[in-house]
């Protein structure tokens, strides 16, 4: 049975016996695993760790050892450098903070490593400024989770030492430190991102696109358009919603120019490349503000014959945010076409939200044939004042040929 198997049934005591396989790969995916479904109270599973992450022969299964210490919780992380530091379980926090921060001094790699891990999990921002010195230390493991650790401070004193860490030799530790300066989210830390998606590494330009969208200045738009032709479908995706995502981040003063220039950058892009991200924003998204930008955006760059654009264009007609439903509305009337047309008759039945019938009604006016003027003509007696309303406004108009 594989070590995935034994994972999947989370039988910790074979991933233990893993732990003195003559593989350096079985002892590593072994560890890694045992912090995946290990507990934090089955003390073999704690002590075999400990003796991986304190003897192990080999350095990378020494720091898988360490990062699943970490992953079953901060009891057990503590429980390393308790036996490495003398630290006391029982001190008080500040105390830890610094007992770790000199542990970052220690000669022993992993004893470093698990330093930062710690410190990244204390609610203690005292240990930030020793986090930044280990951004420069000689094992790149350490590196690595002082870059982790950074970036759960989300501390701009970090961005200097993170930017500059963009340029090591270690692909991870490149990642971490990208990662890191996206999740401090100021202006100073994204902009060294913007290089980035041009980087040859697909995880560096996913990882930069996906930050980009916390900016507050409209700089990242020719960028992020420009990632729109990636030819990696999540780095375009990521993309397509730091787009989304900037338009409800500029400054309102900006706000008018940030979309005349989004609108003109994404309808130069590969229609399917913007549509589906944008529909599944419009369908999906938790955020008020960016399903609004993503149905106003959709009715500037879909085409009339985007089925997925117009079914999730007429879906939102019965959104519950008022604005988003109102954008969806004047998008499908600017799309126009048969399709538009269809989905919107297929949406005023007595089955469908007042509100959306209403609306769908009063697009389908401005869009609409014969047919539709003999479904509405059906309509004129509606228990709804609201949707009678748009009804007889809409007979009106295409009797008279349009609007």
């Amino acid at each position: 049975m594989s070590l995935y198997q034994y994972a999947r049934e989370e039988n910790a005591e074979r991933l233990r016996d893993a732990l003195g396989s003559d593989s350096a790969a079985v002892r590593r995916r072994a560890a890694e695993f045992l912090g995946e479904v290990g507990d934090v109270d089955n003390q073999p599973t704690v002590d075999g760790l400990l003796r991986a992450a304190t003897s192990d022969d080999d350095a990378e299964v020494r720091g898988a050892a360490v990062d699943a210490l970490d992953e079953l919780g901060q009891e057990a992380l503590e429980r390393l450098l308790e036996e490495l530091t003398g630290t006391s379980g029982s001190e008080a926090e500040w105390v830890t903070a610094r007992k770790f921060a000199r542990a970052l001094k220690a000669d022993r790699p992993e004893l470093r490593m698990a330093a930062a891990n710690a410190l990244g999990g204390l609610d203690d921002a005292s240990g930030l400024q020793h986090l930044v010195e280990a951004l420069d230390d000689e094992d790149s493991r350490v590196r690595l989770r002082a870059c982790q650790a950074c970036g759960t401070f989300a501390d701009q004193r970090s961005v200097p030492a993170l930017t500059e860490r963009l340029d090591d030799e270690d692909p991870r530790v490149r990642r971490a430190a990208a990662n890191a300066l996206g999740n401090v989210g100021t202006d100073q830390a994204l902009s060294p991102l913007l290089d980035l998606l041009d980087d040859g590494d697909e995880s560096l330009r996913r990882i930069a696109a996906g930050a980009l969208g916390k900016a507050n200045n409209p700089e990242p738009v020719e960028p992020l358009a420009r990632a729109l032709g990636d030819e990696s479908a999540v780095v375009r995706n990521a993309a397509v919603y730091s787009v989304i995502e900037l338009l409800s981040n500029v400054p309102t003063e900006q706000s008018h120019a940030v979309r005349d220039r989004v609108v003109s950058e994404l309808k130069s892009a590969d229609d399917a490349t913007v549509v589906e991200p944008l529909v599944e924003i419009l369908t999906d998204g938790q955020q008020s503000r960016q399903r609004r930008n993503a149905a106003w955006i959709l009715g500037r760059v879909a085409e009339p014959e985007s089925a997925i654009a117009v079914e999730a264009l007429a879906d939102a007609l019965a959104d519950e945010d008022a604005q988003t439903a109102q954008f969806a509305a004047t998008s499908l009337k600017s799309l126009g076409g048969p399709i538009v047309e269809d989905r919107l008759l297929d949406r005023i039945g007595t089955e469908h939200p007042e509100d959306a019938r209403a609306k769908a009604v009063f697009v389908l006016g401005q869009v609409g044939g014969q047919e539709t003027l003999n479904r509405l003509e059906g309509l004129t007696d509606d228990e709804s004042s609201a949707v009678r309303q748009r009804v007889f406004s809409a007979v009106s108009k295409l009797r008279a040929g349009g609007p």
